[in-house]
């Protein structure tokens, strides 16, 4: 799948000022949710304050009961204390997994950094077993850094 076809429209929606920051990270969960037949859950985390943890702040898909992820619990934990990319091509064969949906077999969280400091992350979730390629991780790179800009 050619992802670099949604580069315009994520550009675009990121540069509307009439709409709220968090509304415009909305808007790229949901593009990316509904366009991207793989992408089943879409989410923005960010540290919560001065609290070892992130605090969900948009997403598109099914509501999640992980709203709050302490440092170093789950994927999205770790990416918060790694911070590096992290491909799971299989939820079931990590130890450090936190379940949000019995149908999530796959995961990728990508960092966000913002002058040099992980300030938090995309994170996508997948029904489909290994689904993301190296084309997902760069595609999802290029999100967090038009993000980045706009946060800045």
């Amino acid at each position: 799948m050619k992802l670099a076809i949604y580069k315009p429209e994520i550009v675009t929606i990121i540069s509307n000022t009439e709409l709220s920051v968090t509304d415009r990270m909305t808007k790229v969960c949901e593009v990316l949710q509904e366009n991207i037949s793989h992408y089943d859950w879409v989410g923005f985390y960010f540290k919560n304050g001065d609290k070892p943890e992130l605090k969900l702040r948009a997403f598109a898909g099914e509501p999640t009961d992980h709203t709050i992820i302490p440092f170093g619990k789950g994927i999205c934990g770790q990416v918060a204390v790694s911070n590096e990319n992290f491909l799971v091509p299989d939820v079931k064969a990590q130890d450090n997994y936190i379940a949000c949906s019995i149908y999530v077999k796959a995961e990728i969280v990508i960092p966000l950094f913002v002058n040099g400091k992980n300030i938090g992350q995309i994170d996508i979730d997948s029904h489909t077993p290994d689904p993301f390629t190296k084309e997902d991780e760069e595609f999802l790179e290029f999100i967090n850094a038009k993000v980045a800009e706009m946060l800045s």
